[in-house]
């Protein structure tokens, strides 16, 4: 089973058993994910490391990410 959780942050943590999912560029090309049952992926755009979160939102003062919608919310959109 693979978990995203969006973090107050912005950035999107990754938790999966290893080797239970792969992250892809562009090109097609795999990231090596060796070793790895979670890492976080970039949701502000600004890493170094992209796809990946290296912190720098925090640096930059980016807070917020989104909440999942109550059905009450949901109906009513």
């Amino acid at each position: 089973m693979v978990t995203i959780t969006v973090k107050k942050s912005g950035k999107l943590r990754v938790e999966a058993p290893e080797g239970g999912i792969t992250v892809v560029d562009a090109n097609g090309n795999d990231f090596d994910l060796s070793g790895k049952t979670a890492f976080a992926l970039c949701g502000c755009g600004a890493s170094r490391n992209k796809p990946f979160c290296d912190g720098t939102h925090s640096k930059l003062g980016i807070k917020g990410a989104p909440a999942a919608a109550q059905e009450e919310e949901v109906k009513n959109a």
